[in-house]
């Protein structure tokens, strides 16, 4: 028998125009004109022999059963797109290994070190997404996180990779290599700040013990990759996480003038789900990781040459 289907173009119209409220909005969407999309919704409402929409002076509002048929081909369409994606990729997008990170994490600490893992695991699709708020373990889709934290957290089985370190690093541009003050004076060098983790600097003085003088002060950046380019630039000394600049310190980029880095409270954790235990890709990458979690070097200055 022949499928009692209407034409996929009517359901694109369809749909794009359900979710935009607007036939202009769908037209843009979809590359169409809108007159194009008017059509398209006709035909398919003289196909099902129901209205879709009504017409409210210029506004287009959905039926009740516009509402109902708009949720569930919006579906449809989703896992036509779907299985589409995963026949040209030549497996399913759900067997990927999910993992998330704080997003400079993942660029400076995780993505160079990832080679040895997709290398010994050719058939293990791996997909990075970024956080920057917690997580609801319960509820994610997320396979394996890499957090910063105490190692608690709800909905969530945690193991140590590594306890965090702070590092104070310059640029030579700003202090040249080996002509550090003994004392820190906030007044004399320029600082630079993490708007997103104001105690770096607190921490650091209290663990560190050098002496200092002067009131923390200097630009505030949003996050450690604007505060990492700043201080290669010599803009200022910047407090950050050691894993996040061993590139710039073995390439002489950066150095630490004030010694070595001191810890915090905090560690980083590999975390998945507790409902995603069962994970075999998501396992034998906390193996790996937990392997290949080494602590940078701990050189507190290039070589002077």
């Amino acid at each position: 028998m022949r499928r009692f289907l209407p034409s996929l173009s009517a359901l694109l119209a369809f749909d794009s125009a359900g979710r935009h409220g607007s036939f202009t909005k769908a037209a843009e969407d979809l590359s169409i004109t809108q007159s194009g999309v008017s059509r398209q919704i006709g035909n398919l409402e003289g196909f099902l022999g129901v209205r879709l929409f009504e017409r409210i002076g210029s506004r287009i509002v959905l039926t009740n059963a516009g509402e109902s048929y708009l949720t569930e081909i919006s579906q449809l369409l989703d896992q036509i797109e779907r299985a589409s994606i995963d026949t040209v990729r030549g497996r399913k997008l759900d067997d990927r290994l999910l993992i998330c990170a704080h997003p400079t994490l993942s660029s400076r600490w995780l993505t160079p070190r990832l080679q040895s893992f997709i290398a010994a695991n050719p058939a293990v699709m791996i997909e990075i997404t970024t956080v920057t708020q917690g997580i609801d373990f319960a509820a994610t889709d997320v396979d394996v996180a890499i957090l910063r934290g105490r190692g608690s957290w709800r909905g969530g089985i945690s193991f140590e990779l590594f306890k965090e370190e702070i590092a104070v690093v310059a640029s030579p541009r700003l202090l040249p290599v080996g002509e550090a003050p003994d004392t820190l004076d906030f007044n004399a060098i320029p600082t630079l700040q993490n708007a997103n983790r104001s105690d770096l600097w607190l921490t650091w003085l209290r663990q560190s013990q050098v002496p200092h003088s002067g009131a923390i002060q200097g630009p505030r950046l949003p996050h450690s990759e604007m505060l990492i380019s700043a201080a290669v630039n010599g803009l200022g000394l910047a407090a950050v996480p050691l894993p996040y600049v061993e590139g710039e310190l073995a390439r002489g980029d950066l150095w630490m003038p004030f010694g070595p880095p001191v810890p915090t409270e905090e560690s980083y954790w590999i975390v998945y789900p507790e409902h995603r235990s069962d994970n075999a890709a998501a396992m034998t990458f906390k193996t790996w990781l937990q392997r290949h979690a080494r602590r940078p070097a701990k050189a507190t200055a290039p070589d002077a040459a």
